[in-house]
Protein backbone atom coordinates (compact mmCIF):
# COMPACT_ATOMS: atom_id res chain seq x y z
CA UNK A 1 0.00 0.00 0.00
CA UNK A 2 1.55 3.14 -1.08
CA UNK A 3 2.02 5.90 1.70
CA UNK A 4 1.12 9.32 0.83
CA UNK A 5 3.05 12.43 2.47
CA UNK A 6 1.19 15.37 4.00
CA UNK A 7 1.47 18.24 1.99
CA UNK A 8 3.45 21.16 3.40
CA UNK A 9 1.63 24.54 4.40
CA UNK A 10 2.00 27.16 1.54
CA UNK A 11 3.60 30.44 2.54
CA UNK A 12 1.31 33.33 3.84
CA UNK A 13 3.74 35.93 2.66
CA UNK A 14 3.68 35.18 -0.80
CA UNK A 15 0.45 33.03 -1.40
CA UNK A 16 2.17 29.89 -3.29
CA UNK A 17 4.27 32.65 -5.54
CA UNK A 18 7.93 32.36 -4.51
CA UNK A 19 9.56 33.97 -7.81
CA UNK A 20 8.93 36.87 -9.55
CA UNK A 21 10.45 38.75 -12.45
CA UNK A 22 10.80 42.39 -12.43
CA UNK A 23 10.98 44.56 -15.75
CA UNK A 24 14.32 47.34 -14.63
CA UNK A 25 12.62 49.95 -17.52
CA UNK A 26 16.18 49.42 -19.16
CA UNK A 27 16.72 47.76 -22.50
CA UNK A 28 19.24 45.80 -23.87
CA UNK A 29 21.14 46.76 -26.84
CA UNK A 30 18.85 44.12 -29.04
CA UNK A 31 15.84 45.72 -28.05
CA UNK A 32 14.97 43.24 -24.89
CA UNK A 33 13.94 44.36 -21.52
CA UNK A 34 16.31 43.97 -18.59
CA UNK A 35 14.49 41.57 -15.95
CA UNK A 36 15.38 41.02 -12.24
CA UNK A 37 14.48 38.04 -10.45
CA UNK A 38 13.23 38.43 -6.84
CA UNK A 39 12.76 35.46 -4.57
CA UNK A 40 9.98 35.24 -1.50
CA UNK A 41 12.71 36.01 1.56
CA UNK A 42 10.18 34.21 4.32
CA UNK A 43 10.14 30.97 2.01
CA UNK A 44 13.40 31.05 0.33
CA UNK A 45 11.66 30.93 -2.93
CA UNK A 46 9.82 27.62 -2.39
CA UNK A 47 6.23 28.78 -2.21
CA UNK A 48 6.01 26.44 0.84
CA UNK A 49 6.54 26.88 4.62
CA UNK A 50 9.71 25.48 6.62
CA UNK A 51 7.94 24.54 9.31
CA UNK A 52 4.53 22.66 10.32
CA UNK A 53 1.89 24.54 11.51
CA UNK A 54 2.08 24.92 14.92
CA UNK A 55 -0.56 22.50 17.62
CA UNK A 56 -2.53 23.61 20.00
CA UNK A 57 -1.69 21.89 22.96
CA UNK A 58 -3.07 22.19 26.53
CA UNK A 59 -0.96 22.73 29.49
CA UNK A 60 -1.96 21.28 33.30
CA UNK A 61 -3.88 18.77 34.45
Amino acid sequence: MPQHTRPRPICSHCDGFPTVTITTGQTTPDGQRKTITAHCPACRGTGHTTTPARFHTRIGA
